[in-house]
């Protein structure tokens, strides 16, 4: 298995590099020069196999020789050992032909746990390998920060630098960022921004000389193929606990950065049947008025309810725009340039075929609460806000009543208390017993500002090889 550049000027590259570049040499991200393809006949033999095992037959092709089966089965079985529920990824249903795949029951209680415990593993997996040590810098609206420290505290040829914006995060997001204890791991508030935070890594990414070649960085955000490889996994779990691949499937994913939306639509183009792919999005709507209208237009961001889907420039839509141009790179690259100064839109045709099968909405703070409620109400069943657009969305936009609605539960509601209250819910939501003391633990992490060379200063100072 090769990987080669969405802006096509870099060469291509072996998972291996994958996993510790982050981001092409040329500012793209890679992606498969081909995808495998299993037939319905294959994917109907994976009914009954345990998480673990379904992930090995999804993402083992990707993986190739870099790590050999016996080794990647047992790394697997690992990852999701952790998790608090036998099913990894139960099912719930919330109404007819309807469902939330809680996707909350890893050690961060996000959906992120899914990837970044793996990658945390397949990191010191390589590392060792290689003798070799790397920085992780990474930005997170929420709920990336805490994932990545949680599966990569633990990797003895790392250090972590995880930026998020001051602030701008909810307060138990924030603790379980702050309060983990290790020399290796640094939190950074910025003030600004999770856009601001994103930029700043990607510009560091582009240009390492910062780190005047005694190291190099290495990606835990979402531009990390092996989070979107980890991510596919679970749109075949789900379609197979429910009949699945001998019905189609729909699903609604509450998207900001695109990845895990981009990983239903890789699960579709590697043979699982899926109808229909719903973006949900809120107030900060710019793949919403993409996908709506053809119209790609930065604006101002907003602070809402759903702070990990707070995010205006979306790095994996970039996958997507890659393909929707037959994999012409330097028509990709001249796309996001061009948007880099006002609104662009594609060619008709692209469009069209985007829509044929994503649909999307906006979900507003008050329809959010409203939601949280009602589910609520009918079910005794609590949402996190980014599920209840989810949620929302799946219903202002389902085409078939008669196909399976499955929502992506991306998030614990005890982790956006404030959500909740607000919704109106006569019911607190509260925290596993591994986390019920989060409050009372001591918090570490340091407040700059959002300013590229402090930033990169701060890392070359308290990397520990220095």
């Amino acid at each position: 298995m090769r990987y080669i550049s969405t802006r096509g000027q870099a060469p291509s590259v072996g998972f291996e590099d994958v996993l510790l570049t982050g981001l092409a040499p040329d500012g793209g991200l890679y992606v498969p020069e081909s995808l495998p393809h299993f037939s319905l006949e294959e994917i109907r033999s994976w009914r009954g196999l345990s998480y673990s095992e379904l992930a090995f037959k999804v993402m083992h092709p990707f993986v190739d020789d870099a790590v050999p089966a016996d080794d990647f089965r047992a790394m697997l079985n690992e990852t999701y050992g952790v998790f608090a529920h036998k099913a990894v990824a139960p099912l719930v249903q919330i109404d007819t032909n309807e469902w939330v795949l809680e996707l909350f029951r890893g050690p961060t209680l996000a959906f992120k746990d899914f990837a970044l415990q793996l990658l945390g593993r397949l990191l010191d997996y390589v590392l060792e390998k290689r003798q070799q040590h790397v920085v992780i810098m990474g930005a997170t609206s929420g709920d990336t920060g805490s994932a990545a420290i949680e599966g990569c505290r633990r990797c003895k040829h790392v250090d972590i630098f995880i930026l998020h914006p001051y602030q701008r995060v909810s307060d138990v997001q924030r603790r379980q960022m702050t309060t983990v204890k290790g020399d290796n791991i640094h939190n950074l508030a910025v003030r600004g921004n999770f856009d601001d935070c994103q930029r700043m890594v990607k510009a560091s990414f582009g240009d390492q000389s910062f780190l005047g070649g005694k190291t190099q960085l290495a990606a835990v955000n979402s531009i990390n193929w092996a989070r979107i490889m980890a991510q596919i996994v679970y749109y075949f779990h789900a379609s197979l606990s429910l009949g699945g691949p001998d019905r189609s499937m729909a699903f609604s994913v509450p998207t900001g950065n695109f990845g895990d939306i981009f990983a239903g639509y890789l699960a579709r183009n590697m043979g699982l049947p899926i109808s229909q792919l719903v973006i949900a999005t809120n107030r900060n709507d710019i793949l919403h008025r993409f996908m709506s209208g053809n119209r790609y237009e930065q604006q101002t961001l907003e602070h809402t309810l759903s702070p990990s889907m707070d995010i205006m420039v979306s790095s994996n839509f970039e996958r997507l725009l890659f393909d929707l141009h037959g994999r012409d790179g330097r028509a990709v690259k001249e796309l996001l340039e061009n948007a880099s100064k006002g609104p662009v839109s594609i060619e008709d045709y692209r469009w069209k075929s985007a829509r044929r099968l994503f649909d999307s909405d906006a979900v507003d703070d008050q329809s959010t609460t409203e939601t949280i409620r009602e589910i609520f109400e009918q079910n005794a069943y609590l949402l996190d806000p980014h599920t209840a657009i989810g949620v929302r969305a799946a219903r202002n936009c389902r085409r078939d009543p008669s196909v399976p609605m499955i929502t992506l539960g991306t998030a614990h509601p005890a982790k956006f208390p404030d959500a909740v209250l607000e919704s109106g819910v006569k019911a607190s939501p509260e925290l596993p017993i591994h986390l019920a003391d989060l409050f009372e633990r001591e918090e570490q992490y340091t407040v700059l500002d959002n300013d590229l060379p402090a930033i990169q200063d701060f890392i070359v100072k308290h990397w520990k090889n220095t």
